[in-house]
């Protein structure tokens, strides 16, 4: 009786998790948002202070490398989905050399 009482009680935990047909998921935002104005705003010879100023805080700055910074960005929605945002800036010392990504200057398109 005592296992037949701890099945019951498994499974409707289990079944609790489940997803219900027309339940409401609330969208995630993950990253730093990155637009096309502040991709545009960008230019080689930037220091990191002023690149920090437009494009925030970098997500991902590695320790061993301080010449690159990389930026996410990425929604999840159920009945939307959103492409990822990605972008690594390139310094040389504390200049911005080169960046790529997703989103290219207006100038270079």
């Amino acid at each position: 009786m005592q296992r037949l009482t701890t099945t019951l009680i498994l499974l409707a935990a289990l079944t609790a998790c489940a997803e219900f047909p027309g339940v409401y998921k609330i969208d995630i935002a993950q990253g730093n948002v990155i637009t096309q104005e502040m991709v545009d705003q960008l230019k080689p010879g930037m220091s990191k202070r002023q690149v920090k100023y437009i494009m925030g805080s970098p997500l991902l700055e590695d320790t061993f490398n301080n010449n690159r910074w990389d930026y996410y960005y990425a929604v999840r929605s159920q009945n939307n989905p959103k492409p990822e945002q990605t972008m690594s800036l390139y310094f040389d010392g504390d200049l911005l050399s080169h960046f790529d990504g997703n989103l290219a200057p207006e100038s270079a398109k």
